[in-house]
């Protein structure tokens, strides 16, 4: 396998499960690496992706990006839409909750529903107050679509979730980078000071980031480095229209 340097995707790191890698300026294969087709099971049905990576680390803009370039054939569902709903708990024991642990979310729930969209049924999934820490009255109603994105910091780490998908990606970004945004992000769009905002990174988001998130990029089919790129983008369009047209994902 050979790879034209002056590709638009030259930023993106190729993975199969076992590990071959392509990186920004040579093909690295690993020992008895196998190629693996995607999508798996039937043709028809939707095709489930999964974009992880640390907060921060431009899953977000990547999955919007996509979003916005296949249009009306994908949907895109944010694993933080499904933190617990606590409302019997006093505001300032809500605060206190680890909300980067896995426990912190509803992924049954998650995974029900996503099951449900393959399936050709819509769903309702939840509306997080990220001020609040609860969900809230609202839902936002879904309706089955060709593309399925899954976003969160957490969609690899969990097994029932990488079941669900048909190609799984991390984003990764160097940890100061992935800090500064959250810092701007949290005191922009969610009203954090940033001391809470340190302080809740040191406490919880990076510990949980070296338990949880960081392992989790080892299930990766595709690692996006250094956070959001045009190529990053490009490379996954490429893909689901490749799959769309009827071809294999990896050559042969």
């Amino acid at each position: 396998m050979t790879k034209n340097r002056d590709a638009e995707d030259d930023t993106a790191m190729w993975l199969t499960r076992e590990h071959y890698a392509l990186g920004h300026d040579s093909c690295l294969p690993c020992p008895r690496a196998v190629l693996v087709k995607w999508p798996s099971g039937e043709p028809s049905r939707s095709l489930v992706i999964g974009i992880a990576g640390g907060s921060g680390s431009g899953k977000t803009t990547i999955s919007e990006s996509v979003l916005e370039e296949v249009g009306p054939d994908a949907v895109l569902i944010q694993h933080d839409s499904y933190y617990r709903h606590n409302p019997g708990l006093p505001f300032e024991e809500r605060t206190k909750i680890n909300y980067d642990h896995p426990d912190s979310l509803e992924t049954d729930l998650l995974v029900k529903h996503v099951s449900e969209l393959v399936a050709g049924a819509p769903v309702d999934i939840p509306v997080y107050d990220f001020n609040q820490h609860v969900r809230s009255d609202e839902t936002r109603n879904v309706k089955p679509a060709p593309v399925i994105l899954l976003e969160g910091i957490l969609v690899l780490a969990e097994v029932e979730m990488r079941a669900l998908m048909d190609l799984k990606i991390y984003v990764d970004t160097e940890s100061d980078v992935r800090l500064a945004r959250r810092l701007s992000r949290d005191i922009t769009e969610r009203g954090r000071s940033a001391e809470s905002v340190i302080s809740q990174y040191l406490e919880t988001v990076r510990p949980m980031h070296l338990q949880f998130v960081e392992p989790s990029k080892r299930y990766a089919d595709l690692i996006v480095p250094e956070g959001y790129n045009p190529g990053a983008v490009g490379t996954v369009i490429h893909m689901i229209q490749k799959v769309a047209a009827g071809g294999d994902l990896w050559p042969r």
